[in-house]
């Protein structure tokens, strides 16, 4: 990864407390354009919380965010959504109800591609949107492998084709980074192997990835740069290699199992 890159996340002195509990204690670090960069650590290290500061669905007690340049702090998440930065969720929220694609389709038109007044009065320019958003939608299952289960109810696909649309309807809002909470969490090796396949297309994409993960194999795999957390300090930030061979998060977090901690 090229070093001169530009910093598009900057996490700056960032520090979280809830009453008198620190969950993050002055985190600093930066992602530049174009890396996949992962945050590890063990169970409550504060990596969720981290996700949840930089997204706008907590307010740090004290320190900056800012994306390309822009202060995150006192945005709302889908504000912030809409600079590029978009996040997954552990738990993928679906309609069950409704198949794969029309899943999709609803993502598309909550991202904002429609006029009211055009939808009201279904104008020409309404249905060569629409044309158009139904062509999105078919390219997006297409990307994420999901094209063949398009008609099928969301609901019952198997957990990791949930993910699968997860990571499709992130990408309906079109980011430059995506923010991926633990993606391969619960799959197999057949489904996280999918998955680290789709990460590689969107990366190669253009869109720049940071990720939570507890399938160390698989953040090795993937990742150009890795920070370490532990009880919400940074103990460690390095390559794959320089991770799994550093003596301290070999102890806090390593050290306890090769997959999980």
């Amino acid at each position: 990864m090229n070093s001169s890159a530009e910093t598009v996340l900057s996490i700056e002195n960032v520090s979280v407390h809830f009453g008198g509990l620190i969950a993050i204690d002055g985190m600093t670090f930066d992602v530049r354009s174009g890396e996949i960069v992962g945050l590890i650590g063990p169970n409550g290290a504060g990596k969720t919380t981290a996700f949840n500061v930089i997204t706008g669905f907590l307010r740090p007690t004290g320190g900056e965010v800012r994306y390309r340049g822009v202060p995150l702090n006192g945005l709302k998440p889908h504000e912030i959504a809409q600079l590029g930065l978009v996040r997954t969720f552990q738990r993928t929220s679906v309609f069950q109800e409704r198949t794969v694609f029309q899943n999709v389709l609803t993502g598309l038109h909550r991202s904002g591609r429609s006029n009211l007044w055009d939808m009201l009065l279904r104008t020409r320019r309404e249905k060569e949107s629409e044309r158009e958003l139904v062509e999105t939608a078919q390219d997006l299952l297409r990307f994420v492998g999901l094209e063949q289960r398009a008609s099928e109810q969301a609901g019952v696909l198997p957990y990791g084709e949930q993910r699968l649309m997860g990571v499709a309807l992130a990408l309906a809002v079109k980011p430059s980074m995506l923010l991926l909470d633990e993606p391969v969490s619960g799959m197999n090796p057949a489904e996280t192997a999918r998955f680290v396949k789709l990460v590689e297309k969107i990366h190669h994409s253009g869109v720049t990835i940071l990720l939570v993960e507890h399938d160390m194999p698989m953040v090795m795999e993937v990742c150009d740069r890795i920070v370490v957390l532990n009880y919400g300090r940074i103990i460690a930030e390095g390559t794959p290699s320089e991770i799994q061979n550093n003596p301290e998060v070999i102890r806090a977090y390593l050290g306890q199992g090769k997959k999980r901690a």
